[in-house]
Parts: C-alpha cells; sequence; structure tokens
C-alpha cells in the first residue's frame, strides 16, 4: 500500500506548484540566405543554410547488388531451415 498525504493540498497550493511546468516557445531568427524562420544554431529547413557554407544532406551509401544466374546457381540455404 502506498503513502498516503497527512494533509490535503489545496487547489490555488497544487497550481501554484505548478506554475513553472509550462513548455516555452522555441526561440526563432531569421535565415540570413532566404530570410524563413529557424531555429538559431540549427540548418534552414528549405535552403539547407548554416553559417557560411550550405550544409548538404548526408546520402546514404549504396548497397553493391550481386548478380546471381539463376537458371545456373541456386541460392544457398541454411541446413536448419530445411527441416
Amino acid at each position: 500500500m502506498g503513502a498516503l498525504p497527512k494533509i490535503r493540498i489545496s487547489k490555488g497550493r497544487k497550481k501554484r506548484r505548478r506554475t513553472h511546468h509550462s513548455l516555452d516557445e522555441p526561440a526563432m531568427s531569421s535565415c540570413p540566405k532566404c530570410g524563413k524562420m529557424r531555429r538559431p544554431h540549427f540548418i534552414c529547413e528549405y535552403c539547407n543554410h548554416y553559417g557560411e557554407k550550405p550544409k548538404a544532406t548526408k546520402k546514404k551509401p549504396e548497397k553493391e547488388q550481386v548478380k546471381v544466374n539463376q537458371k545456373t546457381e541456386k541460392p544457398k540455404q541454411d541446413p536448419k531451415k530445411e527441416e
């Protein structure tokens, strides 16, 4: 069984305690290149501008595809899956 409070907390006291729980608006600044609003120290979502150089988006490396001649070679199967 959990602990119980000795004295009931009033509605006003509870609300005064929670006055600091609200969320703040994020700070916004205008992008020097395109002029749209963005967060400071973040890349601009519209033109990818940050500081003096535009940041390129990261590209995932392409997977090398191995071509298998289906008529002559069959894909290898695990012996455990044959059961």
